[in-house]
């Protein structure tokens, strides 16, 4: 009898037992954005979107480099966009005006 017991409690699913985390998509940016295709040059990204407001210089093999606007981010791998991501909202206290958080007193 114990060893039923035993089987049956192996046996639950342990996903009834969880609980379950909602993360909202409207929090992730304005997806009326419209963001740089994947496999398009830099070029045509400079072109219909201006200069970034920040290049990052390429990191890893291969080497991925990273242009920020003010809205979204754009990934590139040898030339080519390989990702476009939209900007998630900036906290208070580590936007551009107050870059970093205040140390209490």
């Amino acid at each position: 009898m114990r060893h039923l017991l035993l089987l049956l409690c192996l046996a639950t699913p342990l996903p009834l037992m969880a609980d379950t985390l909602e993360i909202p998509v409207g929090d992730q940016g304005d997806p009326h954005i419209v963001l740089p295709a994947r496999g398009e040059s830099q070029n045509a990204v400079l072109e219909r979107f201006g200069l970034p407001d920040n290049e990052h210089p390429p990191v890893g093999k291969p080497p991925i480099t990273r242009w920020d606007y003010r809205e979204f981010s754009v990934y590139f791998e040898s030339g080519r966009v390989i990702d476009a991501v939209r900007q998630h909202h900036a906290h208070p206290l580590t936007s551009p005006q107050n870059p970093s958080p205040k140390e209490p007193q």
